[in-house]
Formats: C-alpha cells, structure tokens, sequence
C-alpha cells in the first residue's frame, strides 16, 4: 500500500540552465502547506584537480527520446539528445539516486533513490520541481520501487509485484495491478492525450497485459512461451513489441485485439536483450542485447497477412517459424536446413562491446539511432534502409567524463 506525503513550496529557486515548460507544467498548489523556506542546494567547492566520473546507476530516455537521464551516484544529469549537450545537473552530497524520470521536457521529474548511500529511500518516489529545486511531494511504499512511469496526467510506480497508476494532479491512487515477479520494473505507457494504454507482465509466464483505460478493457497477450524479458509500446499505444528471455525473436503485436503482426529474428544464439524501441512512426523497431550488437528491423504493420500463413504458437513458440512467408527458395530443403533461415533478419547493425548495458532509441534526423551506454557512451549512428548492413557512426561522447558539462 502506497502512503503519500507533500512538501511545502519555498520561493523557487529556478535553475539558470533549464527553462521550464510551463505549458506542461503541473499545479501541485493543492498539495503545498506554509512552512519556512529552506535554503536551495549548494554546488560543490571548486578544486584544482578534476573529480573522478561518478557511478552511473541508470539511464532513460524521454517520452519523445530527444532527451536521457542519467542517475549517479551523487545526483541526476539531464541531456539533449540532438545536438547533445548537458542540459543540467543535479548534485547531492553523497546521495545517490537510483532512478530519475522525465516528463518530455517538463520541469517536473520522478526520482527514486540508489545506490550504496541512496539521497532518498528506495521505498519511495519523489516528485522532484526544478524549477524550485527540490522535492515536492512523494509517494512511498512496502517495498522497493523498480520503475516510474510519467505522463502528463499519470503517475505510474512499479515494484516487484505490483503496478500502481495515480492522478498526477493530486497523487490520488486509481487502479492497482498484479503481475509476477517484475524486478526490471517493465511497464510501458502510451502517451496520447486522448488515451491512455498501459502494457506490463501478465500473471504467468511468457504472458503481457494490456490495459486499454479509454475502453475500460484489458487485454491478455500470450507472448512467448519463455518469460518476458522487454517490451516496448508506441507513443498512441496502437502496437507492442515483445521480446522472451531466449532473445531469439521479437514479436510485434495489435495492441488491442493481441494479433500477432509480425516476428522478427535478432539471432540464433540465447541472448539477453536490453531494450526495444519503436520510430515515430513504427516504421522501424530497433533491439539492443548483451552480443554488442543492435539492430533495427524494417516493419510492415499494415501488411494484411491470411490468418493460415501467420506464425503459430507450438511447444517452442519462440522458435516457430513458418516457411510458407520465406522470401528464400528453399522449400525443397524443409526439415535440413535451420528455421531461422526462414526468419526476417535486421535491416542494419552496429557493433558494441559484448556484455555490456545499452539502450536505444530512434533520433530526431531521419534514419539516426541513439545508443546510450551504462559506462557513460553516448552513440548516434545512422543506417541505410536501401543498401543495409552496418550502421555509419556519426557521433561519439562519453556523457560522464567531466569535461562534458556546461
């Protein structure tokens, strides 16, 4: 059971490197009570010698992927994407945070506390106002918080087996959601304001849940027969992209009535896969796993398939793959040759160092990439529908290292 509590609101204290959106600005004024006015955060003293990078502890983007967030050891960092720069930071003394989540651009962000001296207890989330620059309310709990999903007008907070979804406006608790066990803390939420979709773990294995809210209806995908390791949802909330803890396939479904779209093959080889990412306008579907490599897929979502020619769930649904929808003259071959030959294979490629954590998203310029690194990289990269094969680099920046601030 989440407890709520709200922190009084001090002259502000506006941050000269960030302007806050006020058109996206929340009113919080029916939270606030008098009290007198601490003093705002002091940065650190100078030093002749640089300071060592901090630890990085988790990075996202926002809604629109034109901005990251970077949580650290001793604070929050808050990029733009396209060009990059440091947009703003946030430093606490010795305080770690374990999870920062934008709202687009807004001056509002959702922190959760990490590391091994967290700035706030991982059992809650702060609603964090830059503009002030403090905390001005929070949402606490039982257990430790996985994950924070914002919109404009929802607050979305995962932990290990339970999804809660609140009014932004005045943190008040509208629905809760059972799933198995979450500790990635995965969730996805469309961000249409016409709508609201929300996508997370089904109660057993290999299965999601759709919640449509408009339509008070709620949707049961059974996705894979191994369990859910990432998902993705696009922004209107129309299409979900689903991937198992085998790392194999990834499946795109019709978020509404769960039809299976389309399957691609990101390899032949178990693999655990980081993240999953739709373009603006679900044209392409870009994968990141622990092979360093990422890959962007082509999609055909508004292909009409026969129903008899879709793939079809077996013993190893992960693994079924129907030739008959082959672009490969093989038939001959049926049963000696491998069903991933059979498979659709990614458009373009870039390769990482294995092993270690990427995320990805799609880039405002036409056919860019954005590939965010757990050892502070930041890659934007740009492929070729037409030619395929490897993705050209076009940007480098290590987004820890001191001498990348502003």
């Amino acid at each position: 059971m989440a407890t709520l509590s709200a922190f009084p609101n001090p002259n502000p204290n506006p941050n000269p490197n960030f302007h806050p959106d006020h058109s996206q600005t929340l009113d919080f004024d029916s939270l606030m009570l008098p009290q007198p006015q601490s003093p705002p955060p002091q940065p650190p003293p100078e030093s002749s010698s640089p300071s060592p990078p901090p630890q990085l502890l988790h990075v996202s983007f926002n809604q629109d992927h034109a901005c990251f967030a970077a949580a650290t050891d001793n604070g929050f960092r808050i990029f733009n994407c396209d060009p990059f720069r440091e947009l703003f930071r946030r430093e606490f003394d010795g305080g770690g945070i374990g999870h920062v989540e934008m709202l687009f651009r807004c001056n509002i962000l959702a922190l959760v506390g990490g590391g091994s001296q967290p700035q706030y207890p991982q059992t809650k989330v702060m609603i964090w106002d830059d503009h002030q620059g403090r905390c001005i309310g929070e949402l606490s709990f039982r257990t430790v918080v996985h994950g924070v999903r914002l919109r404009r007008d929802r607050i979305i907070v995962i932990v290990e087996q339970k999804i809660f979804v609140y009014n932004f406006a005045d943190l008040k608790l509208l629905h809760q959601i059972e799933t198995v066990a979450n500790p990635k803390g995965l969730c996805a939420v469309s961000q249409g304001s016409d709508s609201l979709v929300l996508v997370c773990p089904g109660l057993h294995k290999g299965q999601i849940r759709v919640e449509h809210y408009a339509l008070k209806k709620t949707k049961f995908i059974s996705a894979h027969d191994s369990s859910i390791a990432c998902f993705a949802l696009t922004l209107d909330g129309q299409l979900v992209a689903t991937a198992s803890t085998k790392g194999t396939l990834i499946r795109i479904f019709n978020a509404d009535n769960g039809t299976l779209l389309q399957e691609v093959r990101r390899g032949a080889n178990v693999a655990e896969i980081f993240s999953l990412a739709f373009s603006a306008t679900a044209q392409w579907l870009a994968v990141s796993s622990d092979k360093g490599t990422v890959h962007v897929f082509g999609l055909k979502v508004n292909s009409s398939v026969p129903e008899n020619e879709k793939p079809q769930s077996s013993s190893n649904s992960d693994a079924a793959i129907n030739l008959s929808n082959s672009p490969l003259s093989f038939i001959k071959f049926k049963g000696v040759l491998p069903k991933y030959f059979n498979s659709e294979w990614s458009v373009a490629q870039f390769r990482l160092q294995e092993g270690s954590h990427y995320s990805v998203a799609f880039g405002l310029q036409k056919n860019t990439v954005i590939i965010l690194g757990m050892d502070g990289s930041f890659y934007k990269c740009e492929f070729d529908p037409e030619h395929r094969g490897e993705m050209t680099q076009l940007e480098y920046h290590n987004f820890l290292k001191p001498e990348s601030t502003i």
